[in-house]
């Protein structure tokens, strides 16, 4: 079974840049949740530009007020944004091929990897399995061809192929022109 790298997920949460919004989008002002809380504006300001950082029992009683479990705030996802000349390379085995991850490195519940594969490029010979929950083969450019271990199954440019990650496969470019192919991962553990 292969895995690509995943890296720690930072610890440094601003929550006032999560809970600022969440607030707006409720149609709260900060004095309505100043009375709800119990709590100053100014600590509440404070908070949201996250200036200072409230308790735990502080930011259960903010969450409450704004209907949001306190997990839901600590758990928001970072947006990221990854350069395709940045995004780091990975080497999933094979011949004729550019592989880069193209999703955070810290991303575990999906990751995308943008294959270049030169004509006649391959997967390993024998059939192999990610590890992963669910596999998507998405072909840009060019030809593709995945064998499973039910059945082959020829790709051409905007067809998308998805099976189980625990199913065994390999692959192949066809052609002797180069193929361009987006392999999604979800689940990844």
């Amino acid at each position: 079974m292969k895995t690509l790298p995943i890296q720690p997920v930072p610890s440094d949460i601003a929550l006032g840049r999560r809970l600022h919004p969440l607030r707006e989008r409720r149609h709260f002002t900060l004095e309505q949740v100043a009375e709800r809380t119990g709590f100053s504006k100014g600590f509440i300001s404070r908070v949201e530009r996250d200036l200072t950082s409230p308790s735990v029992q502080s930011l259960v009683t903010l969450c409450q007020v704004l209907g949001i479990n306190p997990g839901q705030l600590l758990d928001a996802p970072e947006v990221s944004v990854v350069e395709f000349t940045s995004a780091p390379r990975v080497d999933l085995g094979g011949a004729g091929i550019v592989e880069r991850l193209i999703t955070p490195p810290t991303q575990r519940d999906i990751q995308i990897i943008h294959m270049t594969v030169d004509g006649h490029g391959h997967g390993e010979e024998e059939p192999y399995t990610m590890n992963c929950t669910t596999e998507s083969v998405h072909v840009i450019t060019g030809s593709f061809v995945v064998r499973t271990s039910a059945e082959e199954f020829t790709l051409a440019a905007g067809d998308t192929l998805t099976f189980p990650g625990a199913e065994p496969h390999t692959w192949r470019n066809p052609t002797g022109e180069k193929a361009e192919v987006l392999w999604v991962l979800t689940g990844v553990s």
